[in-house]
Order: structure tokens, then sequence, then C-alpha cells
């Protein structure tokens, strides 16, 4: 650091401003270029599959933002499904919910994806997107999840699933804005209010 300053300082001399009064501490300043990496990308550079084996590329929500959940159909969270749809008839017009079914923990997603798309129908009513069974952690990790995970490539966020029911919010963009933990429910005044500003 105090290398910095004597650089700082000495080529302040040499354009005869030694004597300006800077409204933040010089240290500050240098210290502002050590921020979080720029995004390599964006979810939208993904192509997923739907439940249904369709290929769908993420870039056709743009313009709203999108809540990507790690489902399962056999966990204590399950039930979330329903706040899920709930947040999905509501507010549509701002977020799309995308639902990815996995089965990494405790092996609580065991059916086909076929049995989970008439599950979800048949328990929860559920209308929006599902996608295909994948992996969201380990080595078979997903593309998509390897970069939501990622802060090096997403440049916000390194927290990967720690169970059923994570959630990740994307802006309209597609930068990734933040990770929720499965306790946060869908319709949670905290996710709301990051939804709906």
């Amino acid at each position: 650091m105090k290398a910095s300053f004597t650089i700082v300082a000495a080529t302040l001399a040499l354009a005869g401003l030694s004597s300006y009064t800077f409204s933040q501490p010089v240290s500050s300043m240098i210290d502002s270029t050590t921020e979080a990496p720029a995004a390599q990308g964006t979810v939208y550079d993904y192509t997923v599959k739907t439940i249904d084996g369709k290929e769908v590329k993420l870039s056709q929500y743009k313009g709203k933002k999108l809540l990507i959940v790690n489902t399962a159909s056999e966990c204590g969270f399950t039930p979330q499904y329903k706040e899920l749809e709930e947040l999905y008839k509501k507010h549509g017009d701002k977020v799309v919910v995308l639902g990815f079914p996995a089965n990494n923990f405790g092996g609580q997603e065991p059916g086909t994806n076929s049995q989970i798309a008439t599950f979800c129908e048949k328990n929860y009513g559920v209308s929006f997107p599902l996608f295909s069974k994948i992996s969201v952690k380990g080595d078979d990790t997903d593309p998509l999840y390897k970069f939501l995970s990622d802060k090096g490539k997403n440049g916000v966020v390194s927290d990967a699933p720690t169970w059923n029911f994570c959630k990740y919010l994307i802006d309209e963009q597609g930068h990734v804005v933040k990770f929720y933990p499965s306790k946060v429910k869908p319709m949670s005044d905290e996710l709301l209010a990051d939804i709906l500003k």
C-alpha cells in the first residue's frame, strides 16, 4: 500500500497537484480497484431442456427477472411448490419461476421426468416452466448451475445449492443478483422485495 501511495503522490507532484485535497482518502481510491470480478456472461448463454425434452434458450426470458430453483418431490421443502406457483401467478409480469428437478440431496427426487411433471401438476397445479432432471452439485453439475455457483463466472454469487429448493434471482438482463437458501420461502417479504423493486 505504501508503494501505491508513493506512486500516486509522485504522479500528482509531476502534474503540479501535490497540494490538491481529495474528498476521500487516496487509500480508498486505490482499494476500489479490487472489486468483485465482472460477470463472464449471463444465463442467456445457456440452453436447457424442458421436462418433456425440448431445447429452450434462456435468452427467451429477456426482459423479466428469473427465479431459478432446484426442486424435489420428496423433500420437507416440497410444499414450496405451492408458493412458487402462487408467486408465478401473482407476479408473472415481473418474474418467471424456472424449476430444475434434481436428485442431489438424500435421493429426494427419484422420479423420471414424466413422473415429476405428473406429480407437480396433480399435487400443486404447477404451471411455471419445469425442466429435465439435472445435477446441481458435484462432478456432474449441469453447466447452468456451474455458472450460477461460480463467482468467477457470474460476478456475484459463489453459493452452490446446499439442499433442495435453493433459489437464484436473475435480473432482466440475465445477470445473477442473489442466492437464497432453501428456508427462504418464495412468498417471503425478503424475496418479494427483491423481485418487485
